[in-house]
């Protein structure tokens, strides 16, 4: 099991629909950010250097489940509970929290891959192995 890293987000009016709901598309927006937000908190350097280093790009996004339990309106604050539930040869599964305090609002699920440009298509990205000291950055 890893580690879960919590991301903090305030709601703000543009955020919701005319009945003042969070817009569902803003909680994939959140688990997006937090998804960055796990790997640097577990001490993985951005992505940035690391496509400078190793040739990472990134963890793109593969899949994605959602299940909306309660809603949220602009003012509050939600937390969003980040660990990675599986790591696989070339994918990872980040599940994401979306709590009100102690209120679950929401739960996601996210098949991620890491990714570089290989030398023989560099305008392409191509899946590679997990790399091990990321894993055990974030365990």
């Amino acid at each position: 099991m890893s580690k879960t890293v919590v991301y903090e987000v305030e709601v703000m009016f543009g955020d919701c629909d005319p009945a003042g709901i969070v817009f569902f598309p803003n909680f994939s927006k959140w688990m997006d950010a937090s998804s960055l937000n796990f790997f640097v908190k577990c001490g993985v350097p951005p992505w940035r250097e690391l496509v400078k280093t190793r040739g990472i790009v990134g963890t793109p996004l593969l899949e994605i489940n959602t299940k909306f339990m309660r809603p949220a309106t602009y003012g509050e604050r939600l937390q969003i509970h980040t660990s990675v539930t599986e790591w696989r040869e070339k994918v990872f599964m980040h599940k994401h929290v979306v709590m009100r305090g102690d209120t679950v609002l929401c739960e996601g699920t996210e098949v991620r891959a890491f990714v570089v440009h290989p030398p023989e298509n560099p305008d392409r990205i191509k899946s590679i192995p997990v790399p091990e000291d990321i894993k055990a950055l974030c365990s």
